[in-house]
């Protein structure tokens, strides 16, 4: 009797033990999932969004046929995320002549945002600005992005490149301090947007005019051919 109840005992705590732990694991895999992925589409989105003072419905769909980037900044009123906006922002013709758009996106409210655009460079603002901002007040578009960190309430600094097929094609996400790069965005559009045209594709730090490479085993040798010519080694 004695050696069935231990059993009973052990089986039990067994039990509950695994149960436990598969919870646990759910737990962790609920907050690091992310529906993003690369040469895949991209999640859908719509929200409410300030553009050029006014409130306006957006919707992922809105920009097929276009390439898309997608900026997730933390918050409004801070300190790095208007240098990236504003430095965005300056240059949106470059990214318009390469049909290309940009949509930023916070946790922020709308009203937010609006104030922000309300406010003057000088004082830390925006200004008026081209580009869309997006409200994500329920933080379900950071989160389908991956960018979300619930411990913090908002989002590290996320950049998400979507083709006009609403194919997810890069994903860059930088830690707070550091701000990123608008000549490598327009690098990266040229980029991809070469290999859709030529089917070859583009080597480390390629830049429009360079040489590219032809996908192919043999191929590929007058790419490595041209830019090793200088090259005594094997």
């Amino acid at each position: 009797m004695m050696l069935i109840t231990l059993s009973r005992y052990f089986f039990l705590q067994f039990f509950f033990t695994v149960i436990t732990y598969s919870s646990s694991l759910e737990s962790v895999q609920e907050k690091q999932w992310t529906k993003a992925v690369v040469q895949k589409k991209a999640p859908y989105w719509e929200g409410v969004a300030v553009e050029a003072g006014e409130f306006k419905n957006l919707k992922l769909t809105d920009y097929l046929g276009k390439y898309l980037v997608l900026l997730f900044y933390p918050l409004d009123f801070t300190f790095v995320c208007p240098t990236e906006i504003l430095a965005f922002n300056d240059r949106i013709t470059e990214f318009n002549e390469l049909n290309a758009e940009i949509v930023v996106c916070s946790v922020d409210s709308h009203f937010t945002h609006l104030a922000w655009t309300n406010t003057s460079r000088k004082n830390g603002g925006l200004g008026s600005i081209k580009i869309p901002m997006l409200s994500d007040l329920n933080r379900k578009i950071s989160q389908d992005y991956g960018v979300y960190v619930p411990e913090l309430g908002h989002t590290l600094r996320g950049l998400f490149i979507i083709d006009g097929q609403g194919i997810l094609r890069q994903i860059t996400i930088n830690d707070l301090p550091v701000g990123r790069s608008v000549d490598e965005t327009l690098r990266l559009l040229h980029a991809f947007q070469y290999t859709d045209s030529h089917g070859e594709v583009c080597p480390a730090n390629w830049k429009p005019g360079a040489d590219t490479i032809i996908p192919h085993p043999v191929k590929k040798k007058y790419y490595f051919e041209k830019v090793n010519e200088d090259c005594s080694g094997h």
